[in-house]
């Protein structure tokens, strides 16, 4: 009892050092349990809604589980003869049998042509209006549609675009335009993340979304009172054929439609929590340093306690008793606050159109216990050191001045195994970038920042007596004497420069690697585009979103063009004169003038001549792998379609990144293999301008497809800025994420200088006694917090761009060969290093000028 009762006394009685370590620890834990809970949340909505959304028993073609199939790259999806609903409807256990219509391809647009589609990413959804979708919503404006003229929309839409009833809207499918007037707007019973949502009549939807009558995309049953699900499947199924058609149960289409939103919920999910990680891991620092401190500064204390009967391992309690104080009350903090970050992420969210609601806020049981284990660990696993260094301390150092210098062999024995870290993560780095495959040297690229991380963590304190030496000989010695006492205060104690600087270090590095990692790619596809694209124009809607054939009209009559090639992606089965079979997700098909949108080096062959007919072109890869040569002949067989028995007209060089290891073959050619209706449509277009009108006939072609915002006409210039824009936007979510990282890891300087200025009480009375004035004071202390910011990102910049340069040798061996440092963003991050430092230094600075010369030189 007495153990915990100094705990307390002690934590208490330092309850204004500890706050900020209690930050650390509620930041790093709030943003784990917001993340767990933000995600949580997010499986909740859409459990909800495609829960609401499934009937009992739900068939649909085998073909619509397979998103890439050929049905989705017509733009209209696979469907279902209707004859099948009334077959279906006398199976017994069936209560009723009716079919759906649904279709993603589509755009609808107002007057003004501007797209009411979410601008998130989320689909635009055309169907008609059934009695299954009374089940997830309920019409609370005007009425369902009854006729080719009238539409239906959901009530998100319409609020976010300000749309009433009697507004007119036109729909985009690859049938053709045809425009409705809004008679109706229904609600979501459950929340609807993002998706637009438009009914029209059966007749209507069929018509103009899959281009023919008595069809459906699939079929909703519902079960008869009494009727389980499997049952009604089971019976379903040996109706319609089993094998034939795709029979699911409301919780398999559920689980289903889960799975393909799950991947995405995931990868968010552990990214977030990465970064919560780096932040757990900066708070270590700070905490390991606060306790550091503390038992350097009650040395004298723990001494008297040892002297009247404390044993080692009460002491060493009684150090980690204040830890699993801090931890749980930091912890505590943290998972409410974590709430608290769920829902304002869940705001920002639906500001920017994912509509996420607080009434499905889920909060797992799991959640806390994570939290709190979580935030506990860490901190009593950080103060472990400090707290054995603690019991560690002889009732002899009663006698001595607090703060004793540390054992100078443990430190020379730090030093030996941070160089040998450090030597062996250098050495993982020089394998990776070595290495012949990107696959064998990404692990070596991860043991390599890891070795490298540690090893520099550890020989922080050597180094700090280096650096630091250095920064200040550039920086503070213009300041004078004040200068030189901030370089001896950084210098007097190594271990804790450098565990400060640590901390800052970790984030900074992450910035740089991921800088030159982004730049790299960056200069790489533009050095890429600029050797391999040879058309002035590339048309597509960045969503994937097939461009539709009046689209693509428009843009073959658009005056001032020379050519306009188009591209489909085929899916097809390819065997090698070798036997060896493959599904191919590089076949493309294209105009013969392809070759000249896109450069392509040929290896073997005539590239032109594999655009005749029935021939094709392969990838030296894929041509090596499997022996294949020019003048060979390979199987092709379409996805519904035939079997095309193809001749090699040419192999050329993988070494790209447009098109990496694609497979050539003409429209023409296909064509006579995959019925028209089944064809592809083009997710892609390029167009050649006639020499010396390509200003015009950029204008032009955006003229021409003014009626379709959902594609951008892009000219080689717009194209390298968007990808450049897309990275930059990548980075800016990554660096905001490091954000916290870097926020703990000033926290972490401020303590380490507010602790420090405690710790030398004293010694700041005696040196305003000798006339060191107050604004002399307050700069040393600032520029102490400066060379220790600087030191951290001099640390951390130079290892983040080691890694950078590494991680570009495994993507050089993608075809990105070029390095790029981006110096810009190297240098204002050191800058802003610097004003990190000072602002750091405001209330440590603060505080120090304020004490009172007479208090701070009686002070023991």
């Amino acid at each position: 009892m007495s153990v915990l009762k100094t705990s307390m006394r002690n934590f208490l009685a330092h309850k204004g050092r500890m706050a900020l370590s209690a930050v650390a620890v509620l930041l790093s834990v709030a943003f784990v349990c917001g993340t767990l809970v933000f995600t949580d949340t997010m499986n909740t909505t859409f459990d909800k809604l495609f829960a609401a959304t499934a009937s009992d028993v739900t068939v649909s073609p085998r073909s619509a589980d397979d998103d890439q199939g050929a049905g989705s790259r017509s733009g209209k999806p696979d469907a279902l003869p209707a004859s099948l609903v009334e077959r279906i409807a006398k199976v017994p256990g069936v209560g009723k049998a009716e079919g759906g219509v649904s279709s993603a391809s589509v755009t609808v647009v107002n007057g003004k042509n501007e797209n009411m589609g979410s601008s998130t990413g989320a689909p635009t959804i055309a169907g008609n209006w059934t009695g299954n979708d009374l089940k997830a919503m309920e019409i609370t404006s005007g009425r369902a549609p009854r006729g080719p003229t009238e539409m239906m929309v959901d009530a998100d839409t319409a609020d976010k675009h300000h749309l009433k009833l009697g507004d007119e809207l036109r729909t985009i499918a690859v049938t053709g335009d045809f425009t409705a007037k809004i008679t109706g707007i229904a609600t979501f019973k459950v929340t609807n993340p993002g998706a637009a949502i438009v009914y029209f009549d059966t007749a209507t939807a069929q018509r103009e979304l899959l281009g023919a009558t008595g069809r459906f995309t699939q079929i909703n049953v519902t079960a008869a009172g009494g009727v389980s699900d499997a049952r009604l499947k089971q019976d379903v199924a040996a109706a319609v054929g089993a094998g034939t058609y795709k029979v699911q149960t409301a919780k398999e289409s559920a689980d289903a439609n889960r799975s393909s939103v799950g991947s995405f919920l995931d990868v968010m999910k552990y990214a977030m929590l990465g970064f919560a990680g780096i932040a757990l891991l900066v708070g270590i620092f700070l905490i390991i340093n606060t306790f550091s401190m503390l038992v350097a500064q009650r040395t004298r204390e723990i001494g008297l306690m040892r002297a009247i009967g404390s044993s080692r391992k009460q002491v060493n309690r009684s150090v980690l008793l204040e830890a699993l104080l801090l931890g749980v009350f930091g912890s505590v903090l943290g998972v409410a606050a974590g709430v608290g970050l769920a829902v304002g992420l869940m705001k920002v969210m639906g500001s920017i159109g994912m509509e996420l609601s607080t009434g499905d806020l889920t909060v797992r049981w799991t959640t806390p216990v994570v939290g709190l284990v979580l935030g506990v660990v860490v901190t009593v696993v950080a103060a472990y050191v400090p707290a054995r260094r603690a019991g560690k301390i002889s009732p002899m150092a009663a006698l001595r001045d607090a703060g004793t210098p540390a054992d100078g062999r443990a430190g020379a024995i730090r030093a030996v195994i941070g160089l040998v870290l450090t030597g062996a993560g250098v050495a993982a780095l020089f394998a990776s970038a070595n290495s012949s495959k990107a696959s064998a040297g990404s692990g070596l690229l991860g043991m390599g920042v890891v070795l490298t991380l540690i090893g520099f963590v550890v020989i922080g304190p050597l180094l700090a007596g280096v650096v630091v030496r250095v920064i200040s000989a550039l920086v503070l010695r213009m300041f004078g004497p004040v200068g030189r006492m901030a370089e001896r205060n950084a210098l007097r104690n190594p271990r804790r420069t450098g565990a400060t600087g640590a901390a800052l270090m970790i984030g900074l590095a992450l910035v740089a690697c991921l800088s030159v990692v982004g730049s790299s790619m960056v200069a790489s596809a533009t050095d890429e585009l600029d050797k391999s694209v040879g058309a002035d124009f590339i048309v597509s809607s960045g969503t994937g979103q097939p461009i539709v054939p009046q689209a693509a009209e428009a843009l073959e009559k658009t005056p001032g063009i020379a050519h306009v090639t188009n591209y489909k992606d085929m899916d097809a089965t390819v065997t090698a004169p070798d036997g060896s079979t493959s599904r191919s997700e590089n076949l493309v098909a294209a105009d013969p003038t392809y070759p000249q949108d896109l450069r392509r080096t040929v290896l073997s062959g005539d590239l032109a001549a594999a655009y005749g007919k029935n021939a094709m072109s392969v990838g030296d890869t894929y041509a090596t792998a499997h022996h294949v040569k020019v003048g060979d002949s390979m199987t092709v067989a379409f996805k519904e379609g035939r079997t095309a028995r193809l001749k090699i007209a040419a192999i050329t060089s993988d070494d790209t990144n447009v098109d990496k290891a694609a497979m050539y073959t003409s429209i023409t050619t296909a064509a006579s293999y995959v019925p028209a209706d089944r064809m592809p449509k083009d997710e892609i277009m390029f167009a050649k301008a006639d020499d010396g009108k390509a200003k015009d006939a950029y204008a032009a072609l955006k003229e021409s497809l003014k009626a379709y915002p959902q594609y951008k006409v892009q000219n080689q210039a717009d194209f390298k800025q968007d990808l450049k824009d897309q990275i930059g936007q990548l980075l800016n979510i990554v660096y905001g994420l490091l954000a916290l990282a870097i926020i703990v890891a000033v926290l972490g300087v401020v303590n380490t200088l507010a602790l420090s200025v405690v710790e030398r009480t004293r010694e700041i009375g005696l040196m305003r006694a000798i006339g060191l004035s107050r604004r002399q004071l307050r700069r040393m202390i600032r520029l102490e917090s400066v060379v220790i910011a600087l030191f951290g990102a001099l640390l951390g910049l130079g290892l983040g761009m080691g890694w950078g340069a590494t991680a570009h040798k495994l993507l050089a061996l993608e075809g990105m060969g070029i390095l790029e440092i981006p110096w810009s963003t190297i240098l204002t991050v050191f800058v802003a290093s610097a004003f990190v430092g000072l602002f750091a230094a405001l209330i440590p600075a603060f505080r120090a000028g304020r004490m009172n010369v007479l208090n701070a030189i009686a002070t023991e």
